[in-house]
């Protein structure tokens, strides 16, 4: 069917002539939505992928990869468990923890905070709090001095600033009793962090572990936070590091501490992906009515053709060549064009920005001062395929249609 000629008539039958300027006209038109589809696609889901590993590295910043517990009890020899994790395939780091919801209060401004008491030398192995400070160090955090480091915006709704001192109000029970009565420990600000989250800047204090034990009257950390080397195999690490502990711990990960936001962002992502994808099926549909008209147009021709030995293939491999000629230009000139943009948006979205005199994201306001875009191959791969692939099924119903016609029909009154 689909031999020499059939495919030099379809791609002469694709060349614009000027006496079918409204074909014509259509023709552009559905290879240019085509076009703007499939880099829309492409574009918008690089920038939604770019917002998710944002979001991703900064829920990470002071999170762990995966975390090992027993159920609210003390791990009394954590630094055994952690000798027995060393050698754990893909693991960089392993540090202790120990949370404790408090009420932090100054003079008349109080705020609920989750205190996390940490060891300083080892958690900056499972966390990125040290690039995050903004004042102080987190070395400052000695064991038994009472010295706390707040988040930014917990510091602001307090009035706090480093050299302050504030007061941690957590509850205990109280001797002989079933009643709760409040501990109070005053402590001294010696760091401000932020890591443009706000379930962080605005919620977490930390402090050394030795005080968050006395402070908890524990005798050891609650948890051990694990970093792995790659985040996306982080749970499937996670379980094989924690079969090394004789007796077991409880893991849990990043995929379900965070569960909430991942899977916000894939629904967020498919229903964008699959929106964006209508304007591909709209240029498609014109692909459809281009080819019917053409069809009509050339009824004359395709019963000379016919009448000349064509085959019904034949015909039908002509009005094939050329619709799947406009869609596969329209999905080539989309898929240069969507990664022309996502691979350059931290140059175009400047570029904007600076010539219409607006900010997208304003940084007064927003933690992010950029667009960020990560392209995935195989979101690439299978745009462009299902581009290709609507506008082959979108030849089918014209081609068939003008491989029906009769030729003594279309020539009677000719």
């Amino acid at each position: 069917m689909f031999q020499p000629v059939p495919i030099f008539v379809g791609l002469r039958y694709s060349v614009p002539r000027g006496h079918g300027f409204f074909v014509s006209f259509i023709t552009w038109v559905s290879l240019l939505g085509v076009a703007v589809g499939v880099a829309a696609v492409i574009t918008v889901l690089s920038v939604m992928n770019g917002f998710e590993s944002e979001l991703r590295g900064r829920l990470l910043s002071l999170s762990a990869h995966a975390t090992l517990s027993a159920g609210g009890a003390a791990i009394t020899d954590w630094q055994q468990r952690i000798k027995q994790l060393q050698g754990s395939s893909g693991l960089t780091g392993a540090a202790p923890f120990l949370d404790t919801d408090a009420m932090l209060s100054r003079e008349s401004s109080m705020s609920g905070a989750i205190v996390r008491g940490i060891d300083p030398a080892l958690d900056p192995q499972v966390s990125s709090i040290g690039d995050a400070m903004r004042e102080g160090k987190l070395s400052d955090l000695k064991p038994g001095l009472n010295r706390i480091i707040l988040g930014r915006m917990l510091a602001y709704q307090l009035q706090l600033g480093v050299g302050d001192s504030v007061v941690v109000m957590t509850s205990g029970g109280a001797a002989g009793s079933d009643r709760f009565v409040p501990r109070l420990q005053q402590f001294e600000v010696v760091g401000i962090f932020e890591v443009g989250l706000q379930e962080h800047d605005s919620v977490l204090a930390l402090i050394n572990l030795s005080d968050a034990e006395a402070l908890r009257r524990m005798q050891g950390p609650s948890g051990i936070r694990l970093k792995f080397d790659d985040v996306l195999n982080a749970p499937g690490l996670a379980r094989l590091a924690a079969q090394r502990l004789k007796p077991p711990l409880q893991v849990r990960d990043w995929t379900q501490e965070n569960e909430a936001y991942f899977r916000a962002i894939r629904i967020e992502k498919t229903m964008m992906g699959l929106i964006l994808m209508l304007i591909v099926a709209v240029a498609v549909f014109n692909i459809v009515a281009t080819l019917v008209m053409v069809v009509n147009d050339k009824r004359t021709d395709i019963a000379i053709l016919r009448t000349l030995g064509l085959s019904p293939g034949g015909v039908l491999a002509v009005f094939m060549t050329q619709g799947v000629l406009i869609g596969w230009i329209g999905t080539a000139l989309g898929l240069g064009l969507g990664l022309t943009l996502s691979l350059n948006v931290d140059v175009i979205v400047p570029f904007l920005e600076s010539t219409l005199g607006f900010h997208i994201f304003d940084p007064g306001v927003f933690y992010l001062n950029g667009i960020p875009s990560e392209t995935h191959a195989g979101e690439v791969v299978f745009i462009t395929v299902v581009a290709l692939l609507l506008t082959v099924v979108a030849t089918i119903y014209p081609a068939l249609q003008a491989a029906k016609t009769q030729p003594a029909e279309a020539l009677r009154y000719e």
